[in-house]
């Protein structure tokens, strides 16, 4: 990994995107698993459909990896200083998740270089799944 300089960036600039293949049911037992987070809508169909949620639905926080995993791809992880997003849609099993993002802003902090990033995950559809900013040292 090329990580990027802070004298090079420009504010607009597009961070390479992450596309993830689709979301299986498989995906999802094993970061129930992994995750502790057992809740059937996540897993069972039935559980879905009862819950108002018209069948299974994907962990935000499966999202949220894909997120991270596309700010990790672009720098160290111990570069990124703060992280967060705001859900916005229901993912489900057989989504293809993309998530991109921009440079939105360049500042300096206790001599220490920094841009702020807009993000967001949307499904094959174009749909917004998460939205979020995370802001990354160079």
């Amino acid at each position: 990994m090329t990580v990027p300089s802070f004298d090079t960036i420009r504010v607009g600039d597009a961070l390479p995107s992450l596309t993830k293949p689709p979301i299986t049911e498989i995906q999802l037992v094993r970061y129930s698993g992994a995750s502790g987070d057992f809740n059937p809508i996540h897993t069972v169909h039935q559980a879905g459909v009862e819950s108002g949620n018209g069948g299974v639905i994907t962990h935000g926080m499966v999202i949220m990896g894909f997120v991270g995993q596309m700010i990790t791809d672009w720098i160290r992880p111990d570069q990124v200083r703060i992280f967060g997003v705001r859900f916005t849609g229901i993912s489900r099993p057989g989504d293809v998740i993309t998530v991109s993002g921009a440079v939105a802003e360049k500042f300096e902090v206790d001599g220490e270089q920094r841009v702020r990033c807009q993000i967001e995950a949307v499904d094959q559809n174009g749909h917004r799944k998460v939205k979020g900013e995370f802001v990354a040292a160079l």
